[in-house]
């Protein structure tokens, strides 16, 4: 399918540089996800099995990153994933990843919002969700109206908070952990008390098979990193380096701050309803860090929030710019921003909106696990995408010659395969989260249907 170029239309401005990417990517992974789904975790794994899903969650994102960066340095371009699918394992898989991952991002961005409404709660209990939903909304929509270079400069210092507070989160739940800081007001050590008292899988195998979905969509966002190359400076050096950096920081911010979460809140005590850092928080009993923590949140989830825009904004643009829907949502305006493509992004936003407003608690989850297969199905699109990549890569060249290589091609990458789809079937044994299926198979389906009616390619 052809590019479509117009005259009197802006362009991408090449503008990011590794550090942008490092916090874009950051910046999509901290919200919700880690901030309040962790107490979900936590509920049905047990604080073990909470600490043991993150640790697989980022052993997995790790191998899908692997084979993602080979293909972004080998193949720089914006909106990446379904453009590798369709040239590397069919057009009709590509154009259904595309909309995956938009929806996986619409569906994200409308509980990233409820979760920053329910937060802005604890000030103003009397203000309903629906208005500061709004706000943040606004703001968000805002933010992406900046040009390139100002929105990852904006991205960066929100995302720069997120990292400090984390770290500044789990020193002190440490301290509280071995008896340095009363906790709950005790003065004894709670040491692994949690962990001790629930046993190894206090739900068996099936919690912690369950879980992995809401995992899955804790550390979505990483892949941003593939989605920005076209709009960064030196894609070779910039996008490697970006992978090493924020994985390793990530899985250790992640599982460091479950092990904080697991020891220090009881199963009893820990969900959605309420952010699980708040609550430690509040029984460690330092003046006003509770309110600091959940301000810190907020910016957070708006951070997040903003990261996402982004990325269903560029991932509309890339499905016209390959002619796969309307070329009028191709359009760039002066400062290299798809309006368009935003417009249409936050509509959707706002009906998933309007339907988690009316049910915060329930449809959270629903959302989030809706989120969760949608990412899944897009991180499984890569490794796929990279092992044919390779194959048609070496009937002309030496594999020195990649400037990225996954390591053990095309074993990990099928490793990678296997394990994704282990944590998509678990989600059949929790009733909560049964949405994805729901929602995310037959949305599958009407997108390759559609794909094969508007092409002929039946």
């Amino acid at each position: 399918m052809e590019n479509h170029n117009f005259e009197n239309e802006g362009q991408y401005k090449r503008e990011m540089n590794s550090r942008h990417l490092q916090m874009l990517s950051i910046g999509g992974v901290i919200g919700t996800g880690l901030f309040l789904s962790s107490g979900y975790t936590i509920a049905q794994a047990g604080p073990l099995g909470a600490i043991v899903s993150y640790l697989f969650g980022g052993v997995m994102v790790y191998l899908v990153m692997f084979s993602l960066g080979e293909l972004s340095v080998a193949m720089p371009v914006t909106g990446s994933f379904h453009t590798y699918a369709t040239k590397y394992i069919s057009p009709g898989t590509g154009f259904m990843v595309a909309w995956m991952y938009w929806l996986c991002w619409v569906v994200a961005l409308a509980s990233q919002f409820v979760g920053a409404a329910l937060l802005a709660q604890r000030w103003f209990p009397d203000v309903p969700v629906w208005v500061f939903a709004t706000l943040f909304a606004a703001l968000v929509f805002g933010l992406n109206m900046l040009s390139v270079g100002w929105f990852a400069k904006a991205e960066t210092y929100f995302s720069s908070i997120k990292v400090y507070a984390i770290g500044i989160f789990i020193i002190l739940g440490l301290l509280a952990i071995f008896g340095v800081l009363s906790f709950d007001g005790t003065s004894s050590a709670p040491l692994f008390a949690n962990i001790r008292s629930s046993g190894f899988l206090p739900n068996g195998v099936v919690g912690l098979v369950s879980v992995m979905l809401s995992v899955n969509y804790a550390f979505s966002g990483v892949e941003m990193i593939g989605i920005a190359a076209g709009e960064t400076d030196n894609p070779k050096e910039a996008v490697p380096k970006a992978i090493k950096s924020t994985i390793g920081l990530l899985v250790i911010f992640f599982v460091l701050t479950m092990v904080v979460l697991a020891s220090l809140l009881p199963m009893s005590e820990a969900g959605v309803s309420e952010a699980p850092f708040v609550l430690v928080l509040d029984k460690i009993g330092i003046p006003y860090a509770a309110d600091l923590m959940n301000l810190v949140i907020l910016s957070a989830i708006l951070s997040a929030s903003t990261s996402g825009l982004y990325a269903t904004s560029r991932m509309l643009w890339s499905l016209a710019n390959e002619g796969m829907i309307s070329k009028n949502v191709v359009r760039i305006n002066k400062h290299g921003v798809p309006m368009r493509a935003m417009w249409l992004s936050m509509a959707a936003v706002v009906i998933a909106l309007i339907a988690s407003v009316y049910a915060a608690d329930t449809i959270f989850l629903a959302l989030v696990s809706i989120a969760g297969f949608a990412v899944v199905i897009t991180w499984l699109s890569i490794p796929l995408a990279q092992i044919n990549f390779r194959k048609v890569f070496l009937k002309d060249h030496s594999e020195s010659e990649l400037a990225y290589k996954t390591p053990f091609s095309p074993i990990l990458p099928w490793i990678t395969i296997i394990l994704l789809l282990v944590s998509v079937v678990g989600i059949a044994w929790d009733e909560s989260q049964r949405a994805g299926l729901y929602f995310g198979v037959p949305f599958m389906i009407i997108c390759y249907l559609y794909h094969k009616w508007k092409f002929k390619t039946w």
